[in-house]
């Protein structure tokens, strides 16, 4: 497995304590999906930290009810919901509960995803392929489809989570990085298709991320790509975190479209 980064006073505990406060997000709206754990929670305090109320939305709702917990401890605002992504229906309800608070919802992050069944793609079945695209690709649709109409008088940001797999060949990914390339299809599309209502959309590919998804990998499909990382560790969701609450800030307003690579140099040629 790759090495995490040395531990930090923040990496070492259970849940990362907000350390800054800039109120760069005051009172804006976010909706996070897969907020219960890894790059989603991560996501959820910052935001907050920022000053933004998160929803913080799971399919674990116990894991979204910790995350808002420990942010509201923390000082900050946050409200757990349980959202399945595959469910358009449910989306849509989570989307519109969220866009009723405050001045409605402004930020949206599309975190939710899994890694699938990992094998040599002759040998991956439809319905393997079929359960990764429900959740990687056609979540982030079903997310979009709903925040989108929720943006619309007021403006907003949505930022998709793709992956460096989706810009790189990861043998036994095949159905990942496929769902995964489709996003970035999708956040160009909308970004030229909604600029003009004042949203902006855009995407960012993490690399190797110290985060329970990527730890749950086999060794076979994690040997060799740390040798790969010119910065030589895995990336911190904090780390990803940060990124992501610059891009959804007005320091980055003239930013739509675009792919945001946070992989430690993985891709650098």
């Amino acid at each position: 497995m790759p090495t995490p980064a040395p531990p930090s006073d923040d990496a070492a505990q259970p849940f990362p304590q907000p350390l800054h406060r800039s109120g760069r997000l005051r009172d804006r709206v976010a909706l996070v999906t897969g907020g219960a754990s890894g790059i989603g929670a991560a996501c959820a305090a910052r935001l907050a930290a920022e000053g933004a109320v998160v929803v913080v939305a799971d399919l674990d709702e116990d894991g979204a009810t910790r995350v808002a917990g420990q942010i509201v401890e923390a000082g900050g605002t946050a409200l757990p919901r349980r959202i399945d992504v595959t469910d358009p229906d449910g989306v849509a309800r989570v989307v519109a509960d969220a866009a009723t608070l405050r001045d409605g919802l402004r930020i949206a992050v599309n975190s939710a995803g899994i890694n699938g069944q990992l094998s040599p793609l002759a040998d991956l079945s439809p319905a393997d392929f079929d359960t990764v695209m429900k959740v990687n690709l056609y979540g982030v649709f079903h997310a979009m489809r709903a925040q989108l109409p929720a943006m619309d008088s007021t403006g907003g940001v949505i930022v998709n989570l793709a992956s460096i797999a989706a810009h790189s060949g990861f043998r036994h990914h095949a159905a990942y990085a496929a769902a995964k390339q489709g996003v970035l299809a999708l956040t160009r599309t909308a970004a030229r298709e909604y600029a003009d209502h004042g949203i902006r959309v855009l995407s960012v590919s993490p690399g190797i991320v110290d985060t329970p998804m990527v730890a749950a990998l086999p060794p076979r499909a994690t040997d060799g790509l740390l040798s790969a990382v010119p910065l030589g560790r895995t990336a911190q969701p904090a780390e990803v975190a940060a990124l992501i609450a610059y891009l959804v800030s007005d320091d980055a307003s003239y930013l739509t479209g675009s792919d945001h690579v946070v992989d430690g140099g993985y891709l650098a040629k």
